[in-house]
């Protein structure tokens, strides 16, 4: 079920009521249900795959108090059946196109299996969050849920089921041990992040990715135009994922729960590193715990190993995001991007230091926008699946371009600039906010007022501003 489906606001307002109607323990019985429904939805056997994961995770963990001297071979039975599905599901097929190519290269005649393997929607999520938790109990550094029925509402919790965020056993499973309560802040705030997500997602991130879908199905786009559509799905990419996690925490607030932020204005970054510490967070901590920390991390005694520990997580990360090389070349770049961010940081923080007082907030805005266009590059690895088209992109030379194209790529830019305008609007505001709040009573009456009013604007610019054309969310495929 998605999202931006008639079903799913069908379905949420049904839950909410029955849910604050139930106890404690009858809440998370009927929540479970709801979540299997949820996924299952579509597919019924998707809630096959999850009960899977949920299994193995429970067992392995309870398992390892109980015979903590096999705990380590425990850990790698989980791991081994967890990644297994996961490879299987996600990467079987780009493995064995893979293997053909490099036979029919050497002259090695090769059938090819048919293989028409589904992606369970979510997977690379519930998979990764269950996985924390069991290297989280090998490590001593939380302690296993007994109760089968709250460790499976932990691993299937539909709001944050099929595009994260990513959430962690210590931040989620107290609260669905613990008694939950709803005040009219708590739904307001629930009631407003649906509805701003909702508005990411029609409005923005749909209509910029029909802007990105024209340019891109054109056979020989200019250098301009082909920018103009890299700019958009820029955007598109930012609100479509933003508006998912919006809407999972404004749902999950309608419920008595507190999901973690994934973005923070990712595009006001003054870094490649700051912004990977804004952009997906929950998957990038993941990645920092589990994977680049136990390779070693920046403790590693060579600066080699400190650098391919870096790119070896990035690699990594690409490749979760999709089993196709651009995804990897787009990890690799992410990769060598923060280890020169990393090498050149005490160069700029000096540079930064000796400059007059009135020059830094220029200073500041130039790495903001050379941050930005190196970002923007990344997306049309990102975008592009086919490598000769995406080195026949990386070609196009400015002087090419004709008048008309140019022409349109400025139409295209300024219609794209115009629809991201209210994620622009919304960084300024959050940030001058930051700096200048006043006395917090004050401050939380001001947005209580404003509510209400912001509620309804939300809703006139779904109404009035929305795609003809509404696609599902893009992280689904990952």
């Amino acid at each position: 079920m998605s999202f931006n489906s008639i079903a799913f606001f069908l379905f949420l307002p049904v839950v909410v009521l029955v849910y604050w109607i139930l106890p404690r323990r009858g809440q998370n019985v009927f929540l479970l249900a709801a979540s299997y429904f949820f996924l299952c939805y579509i597919h019924l056997w998707f809630g096959a795959l999850i009960f899977m994961v949920t299994a193995v995770n429970y067992g392995c963990s309870i398992a390892m108090i109980r015979w903590p001297h096999k705990k380590k071979a425990l850990l790698i039975l989980c791991l081994v059946l967890c990644f297994g599905e996961l490879a299987y599901f996600k990467y079987a097929s780009f493995f064995l196109e893979n293997i053909i190519s490099l036979f029919t290269t050497f002259g090695i005649p090769f059938s090819r299996p048919v293989l028409n393997i589904m992606l369970p929607v979510g997977i690379s999520f519930y998979t990764f969050q269950a996985i924390a938790y069991t290297i989280d109990v090998y490590r001593g550094d939380t302690k296993p849920c007994y109760d089968i029925l709250d460790f499976s509402l932990f691993i299937s919790f539909f709001p944050q089921l099929v595009a994260g965020p990513i959430e962690r056993s210590r931040d989620l499973l107290p609260q669905i041990r613990n008694t939950r309560h709803i005040t009219p802040e708590l739904f307001q705030q629930g009631l407003i992040l649906l509805l701003w997500g909702v508005l990411k997602k029609l409005v923005i991130a749909d209509n910029c990715g029909l802007i990105a879908f024209k340019v891109f199905s054109l056979t020989d786009p200019g250098f301009y135009l082909l920018w103009s559509g890299v700019f958009a799905f820029g955007i598109q990419i930012l609100a479509d994922f933003w508006s998912y996690t919006d809407m999972a925490r404004g749902s999950a607030l309608l419920l008595g729960f507190k999901l973690s932020r994934n973005f923070d204005h990712p595009y006001f970054a003054k870094s490649p590193a700051d912004f990977w510490r804004r952009w997906h967070m929950t998957l990038s901590y993941w990645l920092r715990d589990y994977v680049y920390i136990p390779l070693g991390g920046s403790r590693a005694q060579s600066s080699f190993r400190r650098g391919a520990n870096i790119i070896i997580t990035f690699l990594l990360s690409g490749l979760w995001h999709g089993a196709s090389w651009n995804f990897i070349l787009w990890g690799g770049y992410h990769g060598l991007l923060v280890l020169l961010d990393r090498l050149c940081r005490k160069t700029v923080t000096a540079f930064r230091g000796f400059l007059p007082a009135q020059l830094r907030f220029p200073f500041l805005i130039l790495q903001i926008c050379g941050t930005f266009l190196l970002i923007n590059i990344g997306w049309l690895l990102f975008r592009e699946t086919d490598i000769q088209t995406l080195l026949n992109y990386l070609q196009l030379s400015p002087n090419a371009s004709t008048v008309t194209d140019n022409q349109v790529a400025t139409y295209l830019f300024s219609l794209t600039l115009l629809y991201g305008l209210p994620i622009f609007l919304h960084g300024i505001l959050y940030f001058l906010d930051k700096k200048k709040r006043g006395p917090r009573e004050q401050y939380a009456k001001n947005v209580l007022l404003l509510r209400p009013l912001l509620a309804a604007f939300l809703l006139l610019g779904i109404l009035t501003l929305r795609s003809p054309e509404a696609s599902t969310f893009i992280y689904f495929q990952f």
